[in-house]
């Protein structure tokens, strides 16, 4: 046991700064250009969210189903698990996560009444972020353009973008099952980020506690005034 406290989380990671961050970079240079993709399904997950409707709401489910699964298989997989051999236990986790919410697509309807103010704000904060402005915290980090983190793509704004669709999209059971997973990958990036001294470690673990704190949040029933 003493032997244990003499390591502290810097000790098991197992890359430094610059081979993590290069991932992206070559990520994006290797799957280009799947991006035009990844630019279409996050404007499904936003015209579903704007003008819902069952179609347009199943179309995003089932988008956001194969954003998981490729984020899974491509950059966990084929790039990640390189570096560090945990990960590879993780690929079937994010393909877990796919199937369920193909499944939320066929099986949940759309709920009744809207939103809290608190649950739309956060949901519509955090899909704002995830698809507009965290691509742009590798150019204010010093990092290049070409390694900014993009939805579909990169696995952190893939998990916090898929929490505020979520708590837009569906309530109780359903909604709380579909935010585990992202929540506990946004947690899991937040301590790699901390251990390898990132500043902009507290993003992920932000938007975990956001989206507890917006599951939490009740739904306003059709009725209320």
């Amino acid at each position: 046991m003493a032997a244990w406290s003499t390591y502290s989380l810097e000790d098991f990671v197992l890359f430094s700064p610059r081979v993590y961050w290069r991932m992206f970079e070559l990520q994006n240079a290797a799957v280009w250009p799947a991006h035009l993709a990844a630019a279409a399904a996050a404007l499904l997950l936003v015209a579903a969210l704007a003008r819902p409707s069952p179609a347009l709401r199943l179309a995003a489910f089932a988008s956001l189903a194969a954003v998981w699964g490729w984020v899974g298989l491509s950059f966990l997989g084929d790039r990640y698990a390189s570096v560090n051999w945990a990960v590879d236990h993780v690929v079937p986790v994010f393909v877990a996560q796919g199937v369920l919410l193909a499944v939320a697509g066929f099986r949940c309807a759309m709920p009744g009444g809207r939103p809290s103010v608190t649950r739309s704000a956060v949901g519509l904060v955090l899909m704002a972020y995830a698809l507009v402005l965290h691509p742009l915290v590798a150019p204010l980090a010093g990092r290049p353009w070409q390694a900014a983190e993009l939805f579909a793509i990169a696995p952190d704004p893939t998990a916090i973008a898929t929490i505020g669709f979520v708590v837009l999209s569906l309530r109780g059971a359903w909604a709380w099952l579909l935010c585990t997973i992202p929540t506990l990958w946004c947690l899991a990036s937040a301590l790699t980020l901390y251990a390898l001294g990132a500043p902009e470690a507290w993003i992920p673990f932000a938007a975990a506690v956001l989206g507890v704190f917006a599951c939490a949040s009740a739904y306003r029933p059709p009725s209320a005034r």
